[in-house]
């Protein structure tokens, strides 16, 4: 990645803010939770100094990616929000917005954080895009890759010149020490065909929006093994509902044998509890 460098803003590990920057441009990709937003601001000017910030591209729609998002217009109101056309609407939405608020401040509250300004309302999206819009950045031009399956409105954004791809939790989520874990929430079906999407790119980088960057080997190995447990999970709800395995049951022994070790401390308790429910309910539904 020639003159790119990708810097950790974040404020909290579980968190997700990304720099991507050279000397001419400078994106954030995503912006976290709200609690944090204005942490996550001061972090990016510990980096950039009296540089702009001159885009800020969401993965997609829920709150730990983009709530932070008006937390930093307040303090770079010139950046300019790129999502994608359905993430727009989801934002538009004023129950989407009042589930942002309302996870947000559960989280915020475990983190020991129970005020905080509410600028959820202001969140807004400047260009809204596509599959195969291409967005030219200062120097650098991105294709963006529709990955649904996370979301509807999950989107990856691909840096060819650098066989650079921002990824999206529809690849799956990554934890180190070998833990994977899928995120299929609206589509199995459509997270297998987004992994094959990305596989047809030339990537020689991944960024993964909770965790780092991972290069060249390691990219490629990111992509099989998370592809592996997302197929090997469903096959493992599938077969557990197959057995007379109650919905309540198959979430508690994933909880038991998953949330732990690396995962917890990263991963909101009650998002991982509404995702597994959805997940096993999706399985069923498209899968039996």
């Amino acid at each position: 990645m020639k003159n790119i460098q990708i810097t950790d803003v974040r404020h909290l590990p579980g968190d997700s803010g990304f720099l991507i920057h050279n000397e001419n441009t400078a994106i954030l990709y995503d912006t976290g939770f709200a609690f944090t937003g204005y942490k996550l601001a001061e972090n990016i000017k510990n980096v950039l100094g009296n540089r702009p910030l001159d885009y800020i591209f969401l993965t997609h729609s829920h709150y730990d990616h983009a709530a932070g998002t008006p937390y930093v217009h307040k303090a770079y109101p010139n950046a300019k929000v790129v999502a994608s056309e359905y993430a727009n609407t989801v934002f538009l939405r004023p129950t989407a917005r009042a589930r942002m608020r309302d996870l947000d401040r559960k989280f915020a509250a475990k983190c020991g954080v129970e005020e905080y300004e509410d600028l959820i309302d202001e969140l807004r999206v400047d260009i809204a895009v596509k599959d195969g819009d291409e967005l030219n950045c200062g120097d650098m031009t991105f294709r963006v890759i529709a990955l649904p399956g996370h979301t509807k409105c999950s989107v990856g954004f691909y840096l060819k010149e650098s066989k650079l791809l921002l990824g999206s939790e529809t690849l799956g989520v990554y934890f180190g020490n070998n833990t994977y874990l899928p995120s299929y929430l609206v589509g199995y079906q459509m997270t297998m065909n987004s992994f094959n999407k990305a596989k047809e790119l030339d990537i020689e980088s991944i960024l993964l929006p909770h965790y780092k960057a991972v290069h060249r080997s390691e990219a490629k190995i990111y992509l099989a093994n998370s592809e592996k447990v997302s197929r090997n999970t469903a096959e493992m709800i599938k077969t557990m509902l197959s057995k007379g395995k109650s919905k309540e049951e198959i979430a508690t022994y994933f909880k038991n044998h998953i949330y732990k070790d690396n995962v917890a401390p990263i991963y909101p308790i009650d998002a991982f509890e509404l995702n597994t429910s959805i997940m096993i309910n999706l399985i069923e539904s498209e899968l039996m």
